[in-house]
């Protein structure tokens, strides 16, 4: 694992208890292989992390949005805060490299997992709030999730958006798996968006579905410029 006062310079701030933040990056397969006590990975401080950004998101997009209703609120709330998106915030920050894994979890490329990053990122949201309170945890949280928000509201929705644009232009769209690498394991797979027979995007990822996603995403943004 990376220094950890790196994430701390990072981030701009310096914890006072360090086992906080320690904790916050203990993935459980660590904990359990290096027989750790009861609670000492990062679970509960997801928990905790969970909550605090509810209602830092809550209090944030009621104040921006004032003509959106309970419903529109809570569909725009659900694709900023859910696993994919706060996976691709943990980028900004490069979260994974201090995330603490087991030795059967890193060959199986749990540092890449979506799931682990964002449980993370919401560790980290909770190790936060218990040291330095809810105005550093919020601080936090409009720094590095609730920013850029068209981009990650077209993220999460970027499939459905990009097919509804795609239908009425009257054209078809579709994924081409162009390649995959590595072992059964950590396979990464690459992908295309093709709208009739011309690319529109490219991703990869460690699945067929997160590759279309990443190329659906490249897809939207390319059509949006051109609209």
């Amino acid at each position: 694992m990376a220094d950890i006062s790196e994430l701390e310079k990072t981030i701009g701030y310096s914890f006072k208890n360090k086992s906080l933040i320690t904790q916050a990056m203990t993935h459980s397969s660590y904990a359990n292989t290096h027989h750790m006590k009861k609670h000492s990975d990062n679970e509960r401080l997801e928990f905790l992390g969970d909550a605090v950004l509810e209602v830092v998101s809550s209090e944030f997009l009621y104040d921006k949005f004032p003509d959106y209703d309970e419903g529109s609120l809570s569909k725009l709330r659900a694709s900023l805060v859910c696993e994919p998106t706060l996976s691709y915030c943990t980028e900004e920050i490069d979260l994974e490299k201090y995330i603490l894994l087991s030795d059967g979890e890193e060959k199986t490329g749990g540092r890449k997992r979506k799931s682990i990053r964002s449980d993370a990122m919401e560790a980290l949201i909770g190790a936060l709030f218990l040291d330095g309170g809810m105005e550093v945890s919020k601080s936090f949280i409009l720094k590095y999730i609730l920013t850029d928000i068209e981009h990650k509201r077209l993220y999460h929705d970027c499939k459905t958006a990009l097919q509804e644009v795609v239908q009425s232009m009257h054209k078809t769209l579709h994924y081409e798996l162009v390649g995959e690498e590595g072992p059964d394991h950590m396979k990464t797979f690459y992908v295309n968006a093709l709208v009739d027979d011309e690319i529109i995007g490219q991703g990869k990822g460690n699945s067929k579905k997160s590759a279309e996603q990443e190329a659906a995403f490249q897809g939207m943004k390319l059509l949006k410029k051109n609209i």
